[in-house]
């Protein structure tokens, strides 16, 4: 999660700075490496006797349903890395703690203690400081109107994350049980081939396919480079949400959502680097309060698995 979500996101923004224009394609390569998950699973059945999961009709309907809002999930967060830079994107999904807490809380009865709600409030005061800074760092070529888009994309993207890891965790509780590290495996398997297919579709419906030789041509440093960067950009975010599924079979939402907004300073700390994007006084505040938010969770989850029962 903390190597190839970064990695994935800086592909993203690098994709857009560089030339590529579709949402649709993006969001496309994210699900597009649906096959190297498979790679790790097929071997467990062939050396280690697990035997596939009965696909029942309720676990059959889970996975289209998570496969489709993973597909829209990824294609909020492509127009979020379409008018943001990349460290504002990354301190916007900082934001999927809130959710992946909240909807963790409500949804698999995670435990919500003080530490983990005043790490919902540190956050999310740090994303009100991004929006009062919203001026100083858009792109000269990305309207007032488009920033706010991406903003607003950006959070609902988080939102839609931590519902995701929260029904997700619901189906290892309920459907999938815990009884080995193959179900995993299984569940990222059918969600991303279910996202694979909703968004072809769309990338069908809006014509996009055709246009990608005429984007590769244009793309900065030529066609090699524009393809490099959709297949990294595949295989990393499949890492990324193989490693975040793995997190939530072993432990829970809440945690997944923990260590999914770790990778906002990393993050942020690249794209200033590779990307030169600008960090304002308040941008800098808003990590460092992020950075509060994340340590005042990890303290208090750490003291209360330290309390005696």
């Amino acid at each position: 999660m903390l190597v190839a979500f970064p990695a994935s996101s800086l592909l993203s923004r690098l994709y857009f700075a560089d030339g590529g224009k579709s949402k649709w394609i993006i969001s496309w390569v994210a699900v597009a490496g649906w096959p190297l998950t498979v790679i790790f699973l097929i071997p467990m059945y062939f050396f280690y006797e697990f035997a596939p999961t009965p696909l029942t009709w309720k676990l059959a309907f889970s996975y289209v349903v998570l496969g489709f809002l993973s597909a829209a999930d990824n294609l909020m967060y492509a127009w979020a890395y379409a008018y943001l830079p990349a460290s504002t994107a990354s301190l916007l999904a900082s934001s999927s703690l809130v959710f992946s807490a909240l909807f963790g809380y409500f949804i698999v009865k995670n435990k919500l203690n003080s530490s983990s709600i005043n790490s919902i409030v540190i956050i999310t005061a740090a994303m009100a400081l991004i929006a009062l800074d919203s001026d100083s760092d858009r792109f000269s070529y990305i309207s007032k109107s488009q920033y706010t888009w991406g903003f607003i994309w950006d959070i609902l993207g988080s939102a839609l994350h931590g519902l995701i890891f929260a029904l997700s965790e619901l189906v290892f509780v309920k459907l999938l049980g815990k009884r080995s590290f193959h179900v995993v495996l299984e569940q990222q398997v059918m969600v991303s081939l279910s996202a694979f297919v909703f968004t072809t579709i769309g990338v069908i419906v809006n014509n996009d396919f055709k246009g990608m030789q005429s984007e590769a041509r244009r793309f900065k440093n030529g066609e090699s480079s524009y393809y490099m960067v959709l297949i990294w950009a595949g295989i990393t975010f499949q890492l990324g949400v193989l490693g975040g599924t793995a997190v939530l079979y072993l432990a829970s939402t809440v945690l997944a959502g923990v260590l999914n907004a770790v990778r906002v300073p990393l993050t942020s700390i690249a794209a200033v680097i590779l990307f030169h994007d600008p960090m304002s006084g308040f941008k800098i505040l808003s990590l460092i309060i992020t950075f509060w938010g994340f340590g005042s969770y990890i303290f208090g989850h750490s003291f209360a698995s330290k309390a005696p029962t």
